[in-house]
């Protein structure tokens, strides 16, 4: 397999697309980067300072400058991957009620978008990468090798959200989160920079009732597919 390789993974909140992509990235031994963890970031950078998260002007700058760190797990708490800013870990602060009511309004801004953008972009010229988010296989990397649009309905995604919150000891209401998720899928899909759509060439996948270990799988025999198709010599006719 391709010693550089990028997968794009899009798809709305609460599709199990982080778990996923995380699972593929290790058995493809790539580097997995969750874009949605960078305008999580912003928002809580954000709401620390008390600025508008409505203000690219002021936010933009943010995002191009913040000192945010993605590494291995430092605490066994069911973690993925440890969240740093300026050294602090901030992992489970980015993943609030409040964080998942307000994320939207940022990441919604061309400025930060465009910021954003080019810190993903960098990092997917390094090394061979799994990239998840909303936008990545649309614009953020439109040439990727493999992409995959991953979803669930409103309820799965709702009820997985309340399982996770549950599991660190907080209080969850499905029908609260599930009135969240179905309003900032409304926000994600209808703004103007980026929206939330699958490309053209996304290979689907509905996660309602797969295990990841499925899910792997066949990402795996497309990916493997792709590649067979991408490097095979041309041939003609007769």
């Amino acid at each position: 397999m391709n010693a550089h390789l990028v997968i794009a993974i899009d798809g709305p909140a609460g599709a199990g697309k982080s778990v996923f992509g995380a699972a593929l990235a290790s058995v493809l031994q790539a580097m997995c980067i969750d874009s949605g963890i960078v305008y999580r970031a912003v928002t809580w950078i954000a709401l620390a300072r008390g600025l508008d998260p409505d203000d690219d002007t002021t936010l933009s700058p943010v995002a191009a400058s913040m000192n945010l760190q993605i590494v291995p797990p430092t605490v066994q708490d069911g973690r993925q991957f440890t969240i740093l800013i300026d050294t602090e870990d901030v992992t489970w602060a980015l993943r609030t009620p409040e964080i998942d009511r307000t994320v939207s309004r940022p990441s919604a801004l061309p400025g930060v978008r465009r910021a954003v953008t080019e810190q993903l972009r960098h990092l997917a010229r390094e090394s061979r990468v799994v990239m998840v988010g909303r936008d990545i296989g649309t614009v953020v990397l439109p040439e990727a090798d493999v992409k995959f649009y991953v979803t669930a309905t409103p309820e799965t995604r709702a009820r997985r959200r309340a399982d996770e919150l549950h599991a660190r000891g907080q209080e969850a209401d499905v029908a609260d989160i599930l009135r969240s998720i179905i309003e900032r899928d409304a926000r994600d899909s209808g703004r103007a920079t980026a929206p939330l759509r699958p490309a053209h060439d996304a290979v689907h996948i509905e996660t309602d009732n797969l295990t990841v270990d499925v899910e792997v799988a066949f990402a795996l025999d497309v990916v493997k597919r792709c590649l067979r198709s991408a490097t095979a010599p041309e041939t003609n006719d007769v």
